[in-house]
């Protein structure tokens, strides 16, 4: 087998930490500042962790080690937890996520279809156990950017229950 293929797609970083939540690194930067003495390098790291049960959150750490910085973004984002809509591992309807000038389309699948969505959508979706989605990315290609552009559209999910609720019907009166 190829050990060095797809080496960086599947960075899975649940190593007997903390068996609760499945972490994801979308993206690792190296930047450099430029000193009297040289260049110093710090790193900064993009991390998204989920339960693939619903609930996701998404981190950004920045340190001078590379392990430090992943902690960082890994702490960031237990504390930025969002619960998803799952509905039969997919969304429950189509929605346009926008942040800055990233923007995202995710439109939920048939059972089967699999997460059909580029580099940071598809991580997201993997920790957040959404195994049947549709994506496209229109827009800025800034991994960051993408990430809060998902996360907002996100937010802007329905659930049909809470919407019959707020109506003052049934479930069953909503739906006719």
């Amino acid at each position: 087998m190829d050990q060095g293929r797809d080496r960086n797609r599947d960075r899975d970083r649940d190593q007997g930490r903390d068996k609760e939540f499945a972490e994801k690194l979308i993206k690792l930067n190296r930047v450099a500042k430029v000193v009297k003495g040289g260049r110093r390098f710090s790193f900064s790291a993009l991390v998204v962790v989920g339960d693939k049960k619903g609930r996701v959150g998404y981190g950004y750490g920045k340190a001078n080690d590379v392990a430090e910085a992943i902690r960082k973004g890994v702490e960031k984002a237990k504390r930025r937890i969002i619960t998803v809509p799952v509905k039969n591992t997919t969304l429950p309807h189509e929605v346009t996520g926008v942040f800055k000038s990233a923007r995202v389309l995710i439109k939920p699948a048939a059972p089967g279809t699999g997460i059909i969505a580029g580099g940071p959508v598809r991580a997201v979706m993997e920790v957040g156990g959404i195994n049947d989605v549709l994506s496209k990315s229109l827009g800025s290609q800034n991994a960051v950017n993408i990430v809060k552009a998902v996360f907002q559209g996100f937010d802007s999910l329905m659930v049909a229950p809470e919407i019959a609720r707020n109506r003052g019907k049934s479930l069953k009166e909503f739906w006719g």
